[in-house]
């Protein structure tokens, strides 16, 4: 199975279709008047759907069991057409489109069965995605390559090149992958001088997001968060307090990252830890949905 330990669990929908087609009206007259001699098809079809819904875990070797939050079946009748809408919602960390799916092919599979009888020349349509909401792949962000961003690292070690920076290069390659082209770079030491000077160098050069990676931690060379906190004009506390959440479902002591985020006036500054997996997990818990202060402050005139 694909490893998912590394999404976040999001509202994910999904709706599909299938569709049975009948030959005469008169299959269809005996589907209206509840004569199908089996039973009512749509009932008995909703039931087994839902079944479907909930088993499709054990079924499908590569999907994931998920908790089904909502479910429902729609039928409707045109012509000689059946159409068969099943619609299905979790809260999880991957979607929930192939569930629809399957139940909407079961349900056409329990009407083929029940109709058969009276229709022999009954045939199951087409199976298909209409629609799927939810996750990173829904995010349609494209002005995020206009966006200029600057990589820190505060690194006492690094700057004196005792040893080799890995966290500043993987954040930006991954902040790369988020679609942002135009990043800056640079590696300061731990001290408060450094770090203002690259602040407010950044404020002046129009940086839109500043990311530090380093010292948030509890040493009393730690001096980011605090360093940086002055500049702070708007807090956005639930953008740190979603990475560690994120960060203390795998790591027990993320809850000691001492991270804080806000604007300093039109530039967004996040304070991320040292550690290479956190940078990875911290851009995993916040990406790509914290670039949407961008168009809150553009559409607000903050």
């Amino acid at each position: 199975m694909v490893d998912i330990t590394h999404k976040s669990a999001t509202l994910r929908k999904a709706i599909a279709q299938a569709t049975v087609n009948v030959s005469s009206e008169n299959t269809i007259r005996l589907i209206e008047q509840k004569q199908i001699p089996k039973g009512d098809i749509f009932e008995f079809a909703r039931a087994s759907a839902l079944f479907a819904i909930k088993k499709t875990g054990d079924m499908i070797p590569d999907c994931h069991p998920l908790p089904v939050e909502y479910a429902a079946i729609r039928y409707s009748l045109t012509g000689l057409q059946i159409s068969i809408e099943v619609e299905v919602h979790t809260i999880y960390k991957t979607g929930v489109e192939v569930e629809a799916m399957h139940g909407a092919s079961v349900a056409a599979l329990v009407i083929y069965d029940m109709l058969k009888p009276v229709d022999k020349h009954v045939e199951i349509g087409g199976i298909r995605l209409l629609e799927k909401r939810g996750g990173k792949s829904n995010e349609s962000l494209p002005w995020i390559g206009q966006l200029k961003a600057a990589v820190v690292v505060c690194s006492d070690s690094v700057a004196k090149g005792h040893k080799q920076d890995v966290s500043g290069k993987l954040l930006f390659e991954l902040l790369e992958q988020q679609g942002l082209l135009d990043i800056a770079y640079a590696v300061v030491a731990d001290e408060s001088a450094a770090i203002q000077e690259r602040v407010e160098h950044y404020q002046q050069t129009g940086i839109d997001l500043l990311v530090f990676t380093g010292g948030t931690g509890l040493s009393d060379r730690d001096i980011t968060p605090d360093t940086v906190a002055p500049y702070i004009t708007r807090d956005i506390p639930g953008i740190m307090e979603t990475a560690r959440q994120y960060g203390q479902q795998r790591v027990r002591t993320a809850m000691l990252s001492r991270g804080i985020s806000g604007f300093a006036d039109r530039m967004l500054i996040l304070t991320l830890p040292g550690s290479p997996n956190g940078v990875r997990e911290s851009i995993a818990a916040l990406f790509p949905q914290v670039l949407h202060v961008f168009q809150v402050r553009e559409n607000t005139g903050h």
